[in-house]
């Protein structure tokens, strides 16, 4: 019986949380005006301040087997819409963003300090260098002729053309399956994340074809959790419980294509070995797939 209310009591806290991190509609029934919509007491703020999960430590020797894959998210698919809206906040709760607005904001206020150009983490990423792929300055004829003439105040004749959240068309995951044999059981591990968006260079204009999207900075996941924890995306099926982007990406609430794994010919793309032929691609990232779910099985055949 004490257990029984133990678990009652531990029950109720864990939904007093929740209703802490309500989305837009907290404290509406208690609320003397608008302004009071939203606000969480100071002592549910302190009771709601939990940190993510820890990953636990695993050692090499209990690793009886490993893959690493790049994965792409495509935010076009329903089931991944939550990783991309809201793209303006006007309409909805101030607290309510998107992965990338978290993620650069995070990097911004220094929360997020591994960025790097590639998924290896060899090229490491500053502020100057992220604003260089997400801005570009476009100065009129006109613009030139003022300066030419002395003037200095062209502003008004300069654009400065910026990728927002609207322009985020996917993600690219790495990440690592392993085999646990102290737990027995087929694991995953999620390891870096970039945002995709065309070149800004050719964003917006007419006269250039646009190309493939393209990686705008690589982060190492597990620097971005506690960020990605403060951060909720909208539960459709109960809109009084979001759940956290940590959450999404490490329970895997997504659905994904293989695009690459770790391999003998220098990790190349399925893209490189079949080409121009975009359904056999399709098929060999669902062989890659199988492969790894049947691993589980694999290891317990004798």
């Amino acid at each position: 019986m004490m257990k029984l209310k133990s678990y009652l009591l531990l029950g109720m806290v864990v939904l007093s949380i929740s209703a802490g991190n309500a989305q837009a509609d907290f404290n509406m029934l208690n609320a003397k005006n608008p302004e009071e919509i939203g606000k969480v007491p100071e002592e549910r703020v302190i009771a709601s301040k939990d940190k993510p999960l820890p990953y636990g430590y695993v050692d090499d020797r209990d690793i009886l087997w490993s893959k690493i894959v790049w994965e792409h998210i495509d935010l076009n698919e329903r089931i991944n819409m939550p990783l991309y809206y809201p793209i303006d906040s006007t309409y909805v709760n101030s607290s309510r963003k998107s992965l990338f607005y978290t993620l650069l904001r995070g990097i911004k206020k220094g929360d997020i300090k591994e960025v790097y150009d590639d998924s290896f983490f060899k090229s490491k990423l500053t502020m100057k260098d992220i604003n260089q792929k997400l801005t570009r300055v476009d100065t009129s004829d006109y613009a030139y002729e003022l300066l030419n003439e002395g003037e200095t105040d062209i502003k008004d004749f300069v654009d400065e053309i910026s990728i927002k959240s609207e322009d985020i068309d996917g993600y690219r995951i790495k990440g690592i399956w392993y085999f646990d044999k102290k737990h027995g059981e087929l694991k995953y591990r999620l390891l870096a994340l970039a945002p995709m968006a065309p070149d800004v260079q050719i964003l917006g204009r007419d006269d250039i074809e646009a190309e493939e999207s393209l990686p705008l900075f690589w982060v190492f996941y597990p620097d971005t959790r506690e960020v990605l924890h403060e951060g909720y995306a909208f539960n459709e099926r109960n809109h009084r419980s979001p759940i956290s982007f940590d959450d999404i990406l490490n329970s895997r609430r997504f659905t994904s294509v293989i695009l690459r794994e770790e391999n003998l010919y220098g990790n190349r793309s399925i893209a490189d070995y079949i080409q121009g032929n975009a359904l056999f691609q399709i098929m060999e990232s669902e062989r890659i797939r199988e492969s790894i779910r049947d691993k589980e099985l694999d290891m317990w055949n004798y």
